[in-house]
Order: structure tokens, then C-alpha cells, then sequence
């Protein structure tokens, strides 16, 4: 607002103009300055100047108003006597009130409580009780006025200070969930990516093979590698559209679950690997994420069993536990497989694992094959 602004720039200076001019006319015409109009008028200009000073140097002001007090109970009859500089003290003691901290602010009380006396004591006249009573709210009142005022703006500002706090915690909080969100969806692509390639990989080169001497064993691993690529689709669909859609949305949208293992089991099976899935203990429903984490350990164990075990059947136990999940993926193969991959699969499930504080087992078989067990504290969820 200009305004505003304007009186910000130069109120202060409007201020001490007014009251230097009003001051200045009523020393000059008075009839009480008669005989000293030349020093009055002097007194007059030097208090409008201090005036300026009222913020940056509060205590300036105020000793001049005490100052030009005294002068008027001894040498300037009538100088402390104007409107125009009742008006001027009060302002410059709600400004020492106002401006003033510490070691500053308790010389300014100190000077305040002192002038009370030092006004009404007046030597030509014997004071009475209802003087000390005037020039105590007289003075005291500007002083204590400018004093609430500040312990009001510095609560205002430490409240404002202790919003933005809170609002850029909030702003970080959001920053750390959104990459957080970020890196679970890039895992889920992974999960979902590397099943699926690795399905049409293994079936591609089998149909390849018998593609001229079984085609109904070619057609077959056609039909896997277009069931696996429209499954690897819609999950990609689901997954990237978290991204923009609302959560009302998101909530009618199927997701990974063990309640889905023998979906899971049914499409690898049709693949090579049979999977036998095993439910030991009552099972509960498990917060959402250590849902879909259990489902993505599995899905990327059997995938790995898939291509690396070679020729092989595994079995799958899910185990209620009290208080915690665990997940026991098998396999029977030679471990001689040669379905490629990056070796990332291990890591991810692990990652997966680490996030809930579980443990997580992976190590060959002595009977040949290779075995995974994990463990998720339910405790841990978040």
C-alpha cells in the first residue's frame, strides 16, 4: 500500500515537523515567554529534532523531555507547559517503551519512574497527592502502552517464525515422501518389469526352438509371452497411474496381495515352473505395505527361480506367525538356468526386507536347489 509505505518513509519526520511547528508558534506567542522567546524557541526546535531519533535511539528523546521539564520548574517558565510538547513527551516515552531492550529498556524505566516526582515537584508550588497520581499515568501509561506493544509484535513474530518452521518441515516432510513414493514405484517397475521379461525371454527362446518341430508347444509359449505382457501392462498402468490419479481411484484398483499368490503360481506354472503354494497359520490382514512387499518377495524369488534354477519345481510357505510374516520360497533346480538378468533381483528383495527391519535368508539348498526365507516384523509396518 503506498500510503503505508509512505508514512513508514516519512512519518517520523511529518511527526517531528508538526510538533516542532506547533511548539514553536505557541514558545513564540505565548505570554509565558515573553521574556525568553529566543531560548524557547531553541528548546522548541531541539526536542522536535530528538524526536526523530524516537526509534533507532529511544533514550535520546526522553532525556531531552526530562531535561526541557526541568528547565521549566527553574530557568524556562512555561517551555514544559505547551500542548504541542505534552504530546511531543508522550510520544517519546511510548517510543522509549516501544523501541528499547534490555540495558536500554531498564534506563528508560528507571528515567520515566524518576520524572514522575521530578514533574510534580514543582518549587513554586507544593505538590499534592493527586499530582503524583496525574503525572504517574501521565508518564507511566505511554511507557507501560509501548512496552505491551512490543512483547505483542516480538509473540506475533515468534509465532509467524514458529508457522514457517513448521511449514518447512511440513515442505520437507512432503519432499521425503514423494521420494519415497518414487523409489517404491521405481522398485514396483522393477519387480513387474524383470517378471515379466524374464516369462517372455525364457518362453521366446523355447517357442523358438520347437517352432518348427511342435507348434502347438511354439503356440503355447506364444500365448504365455502375450499373457505375461498384457499382466506386465496393467501393472505398469496401475503403478504410473498413482501418479495422477486420486485416491478414491487408486483404492478400486487391484493390488498385488498374497491373497493373489495362486494367480501368480498359475501364470508361472503354465511357464515351466510349477509352484505349489503352502498357508501355515490363521491368516490376518496385513497393512498394505508389508502386503505388497510380501507378494513383490515372492513374485522376484520365484522370477529368479525362473531363470536361473533351470528345469526345476518350487513350492512356496507363507507362515502367520505371532507378530511377525514369513515367507519361505524353494526350489529343486540345478541352478545352471540360463534366463540372463541383471543379479539385481537378490538386492531388491533385500532392500524390500530392510525396510520393515526383517531378515531375510538366501542360500543353496544341500540337497540341491536354493532357498529364500524372509522374515517381516508386523510390529514395523509404517
Amino acid at each position: 500500500m503506498p500510503i503505508r509505505r509512505l508514512l513508514s518513509s516519512y512519518g517520523d519526520y511529518a511527526l517531528a515537523a508538526i510538533i516542532g511547528a506547533v511548539y514553536l508558534g505557541e514558545v513564540s506567542f505565548g505570554a509565558d515567554e515573553a521574556g525568553h522567546r529566543g531560548a524557547s524557541a531553541s528548546i522548541a526546535l531541539l526536542f522536535a529534532g530528538a524526536l526523530l531519533l524516537r526509534r533507532k535511539m529511544p533514550l535520546v528523546p526522553l532525556v531531552v523531555a526530562l531535561v526541557v521539564i526541568e528547565l521549566n520548574h527553574t530557568a524556562l517558565r512555561g517551555v514544559a507547559e505547551t500542548g504541542a510538547f505534552l504530546f511531543g513527551v508522550v510520544i517519546a516515552i511510548y517510543s522509549s517503551g516501544r523501541y528499547t531492550r534490555g540495558r536500554v529498556a531498564l534506563a528508560c524505566a528507571l528515567l520515566v519512574l524518576a520524572a514522575i516526582p521530578l514533574a510534580a515537584l514543582d518549587p513554586r508550588q507544593p505538590p499534592g497527592f493527586t499530582d503524583f497520581v496525574y503525572f504517574a499515568m501521565f508518564l507511566g501509561g505511554p511507557f507501560v502502552a509501548g512496552r505491551i506493544v512490543r512483547y505483542r509484535r516480538e509473540r506475533e513474530q515468534a509465532l509467524l517464525g514458529h508457522a514457517a518452521a513448521l511449514e518447512l518441515e511440513r515442505d520437507a516432510r512432503a519432499r521425503e515422501a514423494v521420494a519415497e513414493e518414487r523409489t517404491r514405484i521405481a522398485r514396483e517397475l522393477h519387480d513387474v518389469v524383470a517378471h515379466a521379461i524374464s516369462v517372455i525371454v525364457l518362453q521366446a527362446r523355447g517357442g523358438r526352438r520347437v517352432l518348427h518341430d511342435d507348434p502347438e508347444d511354439a503356440r503355447h509359449a506364444f500365448d504365455t509371452i502375450e499373457h505375461a505382457g498384457e499382466q506386465a501392462l496393467g501393472e505398469m498402468r496401475r503403478l504410473l497411474g498413482m501418479l495422477r490419479r486420486n485416491d478414491e481411484e487408486l483404492a478400486l484398483a487391484p493390488q498385488p496381495s498374497l491373497t493373489r499368490l495362486d494367480e501368480l503360481a498359475a501364470g508361472l506354472t503354465t511357464t515351466g515352473l510349477p509352484v505349489e503354494i503352502t498357508i501355515e497359520g490363521e491368516p490376518i490382514e496385513l497393512p498394505p505395505g508389508i502386503d505388497v512387499s510380501a507378494y513383490r518377495i515372492v513374485q522376484e524369488a520365484l522370477t529368479n527361480a525362473l531363470k536361473h534354477a533351470g528345469p526345476a519345481s518350487a513350492h512356496v510357505i507363507v507362515r502367520y506367525l505371532p507378530g511377525e510374516l514369513e515367507l519361505e520360497v524353494l526350489d529343486d533346480g540345478a541352478g545352471n538356468g540360463d534366463g540372463g538378468g541383471s543379479g539385481h533381483g537378490l538386492d531388491g528383495i533385500r532392500e524390500r526386507v530392510g525396510i520393515y527391519g526383517g531378515e531375510l535368508d538366501a542360500r543353496a539348498r544341500p540337497e540341491g536347489g536354493y532357498a529364500l526365507r524372509a522374515r517381516l516384523p508386523l510390529g514395523s509396518a509404517r
